[in-house]
């Protein structure tokens, strides 16, 4: 069975965008490396139903698997370029969604 492919959905706010600024340059380039595709970013989100537990920039990406998400996460270029993120953002959180696999 092929494998299901991921999504990533991160939600934080920027509070130092010229930090911020680092992390997403160098962000593209290992994102590629590990077979990922962005998808959008939105820093004015709606919620239509519940309570919005959101603040600042929701960002969508795509991993193929879970395994090349979990590649992505744990390669040390991206841990050290992430220090950036840390350090320009407040991370609300990081998810991991399991995709639904290819129908045979």
């Amino acid at each position: 069975m092929a494998d299901a492919p991921v999504f990533m959905v991160a939600n934080f706010h920027i509070h130092d965008a010229e930090k911020y600024r680092v992390y997403e340059k160098g962000f593209f380039p290992i994102l590629k490396q590990h077979g990922g595709t962005f998808h959008t970013f939105d820093d004015s989100s709606e919620t239509l139903e519940g309570d919005d537990q959101r603040e600042g920039r929701i960002v969508i990406f795509q991993f193929p698997s879970e395994e090349a998400a979990r590649a992505w996460w744990a390669d040390p270029d991206y841990q050290a370029l992430s220090e950036h993120r840390r350090a320009g953002t407040d991370m609300k959180f990081l998810q991991l969604i399991h995709g639904l696999p290819p129908r045979e």
